[in-house]
């Protein structure tokens, strides 16, 4: 089983790099009176980028456009779910960037892409 998207087969597994950031934690810092310095308060651990690249192959021009939709389709605002082909998930995925590069004829037409998501705690 290849990569998919809530259970969607979009993506072509070949040249494909999903590059998970680290989460990451946020602080207050208050000044108290009759206290020499500042009170930090732990607002727990928040949010981190996923970034996927890879290459999208299509047999022609309508092909990839249709396939540039379907993706792009996901750029609502929800939360989806990533899956590996290796089983790793990530959940709560909101996708936030989705690029489309370097086009070329290859078999039909090739595209880089890179999408970048924001996992949500």
């Amino acid at each position: 089983m290849g990569l998919t998207l809530d259970g969607q087969n979009l993506f072509d597994e070949q040249q494909l790099e999903i590059e998970p950031g680290s989460f990451r934690r946020d602080s207050m810092e208050k000044a108290v009176l009759g206290l020499d310095g500042v009170l930090s308060v732990d607002l727990g651990r928040r949010v981190r980028k996923i970034k996927q690249r890879g290459v999208l192959r299509a047999k022609s021009r309508s092909q990839m456009n249709d396939r540039i939709s379907a993706i792009s389709a996901y750029m609502d605002g929800d939360t989806h779910t990533l899956v590996t082909g290796s089983g790793e998930e990530f959940d709560n995925l909101r996708m936030d960037v989705f690029k489309v590069s370097k086009e070329r004829a290859g078999g039909g037409i090739v595209v880089d892409y890179e999408i970048v998501y924001t996992q949500l705690v």
